[in-house]
């Protein structure tokens, strides 16, 4: 004797009459749509779902969403549809969503990216580490710009029109803000273009990291177009040179630390990156010969003749315990000279506004050596442009023409800046052969 067809759930077309009667702990299921139910439980909320197998068998729950706006049971009844017909295509919608909703975030991304370049695993485009300055730089954005905007996104989440919404956001102001940096220090983060471009930089970076993670299949930054670099290109006028050379004199008759005095007037007379002077050490040089040779600019390894003014700073500059030739006020040996703390005063006592920046006077350099008709591969071997010739790695002095370029740059600037002409030294060469 056979046994009794089990009997299987009542079912009934779902709609408002049958949600509003549905009681506690109980479920309707649909005539209409197979596995689409309306379900209540202990408390007032009825959630729709739908119940479906995988290819593999495996049986899933897809919730779809409670009642209410936006889910009435029609709505909920297509929405039912369009996941069974996902099934059918081999998909497995619970599954997905579940993963989506334990997908990174944007801020995490940032953290994981952050992590591995701090770690040294990833690499700049001269297939080297980010120098720490880099690092806090990329880090300052992140935490000020890209946390505070997107960091609760998801990452596959992310769209172009997001990317675009987060740019002009920056560039309005809307993150700007005051934020504590230590125990008594304060940073103004105020946006703008110029910010908002490089932050939208770094962001593609960050975006190309998670593709290459498999995080997402593209990057979103892709095609979104940004403001002009808005790269200084401010010169010192011949007024703004001589107050200058007035207030280093006064600074250094006034007692301010020699060091950050001899920095100052140093980067005027060579157009070097502050960075770069503020790490040169006495093992970097070679006064005799004129030359310094730099093993880690922005640019890579950098030689650079020195004029005979840049020689008489440094010769002048009075050397601490350690082998740094612009010495900190204070710490050990290995600490770097606050610069950001002299120049202002600097800056203030010359009467310069508070867009120069120690950043112009590399500027102020390489436009006076263009006004004096050096060609732009001579500015570019002075200062430690990009594009200079690969053989320069192999050089172990300057050769004559470029000590003559620096001299000549550097006696005019002196001259603008009403500093004394140097007195150039006698040093015999080398007999060829």
């Amino acid at each position: 004797m056979s046994e009794p067809k089990r009997k299987g759930p009542d079912r009934k077309r779902i709609g408002l009459r049958e949600v509003r009667a549905l009681g506690p702990v109980g479920i309707i299921w649909d005539d209409k749509v197979t596995g689409f139910a309306a379900r209540r439980q202990k408390g007032d909320a009825v959630t729709y779902l739908v119940k479906y197998r995988t290819a593999e068998g495996r049986q899933r729950w897809y919730v779809i969403g409670r009642h209410g706006s936006p889910w009435t049971p029609d709505a909920a009844r297509d929405r039912a549809r369009e996941v069974l017909t996902e099934v059918t295509k081999g998909a497995d919608p619970a599954a997905e969503k579940r993963a989506a909703r334990k997908a990174a975030t944007v801020a995490e991304l940032c953290e994981a990216y952050l992590a591995d370049a701090g770690a040294g695993r990833l690499l700049t485009r001269r297939r080297t580490a980010k120098k720490p300055s880099t690092l806090a730089t990329d880090k300052g954005r992140v935490e000020r710009h890209i946390k505070r905007l997107l960091g609760d996104r998801k990452v596959a989440a992310v769209t172009r029109e997001d990317v675009e919404r987060f740019m002009y956001a920056v560039a309005e102001g809307k993150t700007a803000a005051r934020i504590k940096t230590g125990k008594h220090g304060l940073a103004r983060v105020s946006g703008g273009k110029g910010t908002a471009t490089r932050t939208v930089g770094l962001l593609g970076a960050i975006f190309t990291y998670a593709v290459r993670h498999r995080m997402r299949p593209d990057n979103p930054v892709h095609g979104v177009e940004r403001f002009a670099d808005g790269r200084r290109e401010r010169r010192l006028s011949d007024e703004e040179y001589a107050a200058l050379g007035e207030a280093l004199r006064a600074a250094g008759a006034s007692g301010m630390w020699p060091p950050a005095v001899a920095i100052a007037r140093f980067l005027a007379l060579t157009g070097w990156r502050s960075g770069e002077a503020l790490g040169l050490r006495g093992a970097d040089l070679n006064v005799a010969r004129r030359t310094a040779r730099l093993a880690d600019t922005k640019t890579g390894f950098s030689l650079r003749p020195l004029s005979h003014a840049a020689c008489d700073v440094l010769k002048g500059t009075p050397r601490t315990a350690g082998d740094r030739v612009f010495a900190a006020s204070r710490g050990g040996p290995e600490t770097l000279l606050h610069l950001k703390k002299f120049w202002p005063r600097i800056a203030k006592a010359a009467g310069l506004p508070g867009e120069v920046t120690p950043h112009v006077l590399r500027h102020s350099f390489a436009s006076l050596a263009a006004d004096l008709g050096y060609s732009e591969p001579t500015i570019a071997a002075l200062v430690g442009h990009k594009g200079q010739t690969i053989t320069s790695r192999y050089l172990h002095s300057a050769d004559a023409v470029l000590l003559a370029a620096a001299d000549a740059v550097a006696n005019r600037t002196a001259e603008l800046m009403g500093e004394p002409k140097p007195q150039a030294e006698v040093v015999p060469l080398r007999a060829a052969g």
